[in-house]
C-alpha cells in the first residue's frame, strides 16, 4: 500500500511540474505556425525530389554496370 502512495505522489508531482513548465512555453501565433509549416513542407518536397533524382540516377548507373 505504501508503494502505491509513493507512486501516486510521484505522478502528482510530475503533473504539477509539467503544468509549471508548460506555462513557461512561448507558444507560436497561428501566423508563425503556418509559416513554419509551409517551410517544412517546402523543404520536404525539395529533399524528396533530390533523393528521387539520386535514386533514379544510381539505378541507371547500376543497370549499366551490371548489364
Amino acid at each position: 500500500m505504501d508503494k502505491i502512495k509513493t507512486t501516486m505522489s510521484k505522478i502528482g508531482q510530475f503533473l504539477r511540474e509539467s503544468r509549471i513548465e508548460l506555462r513557461k512555453v512561448t507558444w507560436p501565433t497561428p501566423k508563425e505556425a503556418l509559416s513554419s509549416t509551409s517551410v517544412v513542407i517546402v523543404v520536404v518536397i525539395i529533399v524528396s525530389l533530390f533523393l528521387g533524382v539520386v535514386d533514379f540516377g544510381l539505378t541507371k548507373i547500376i543497370k549499366l554496370v551490371l548489364g
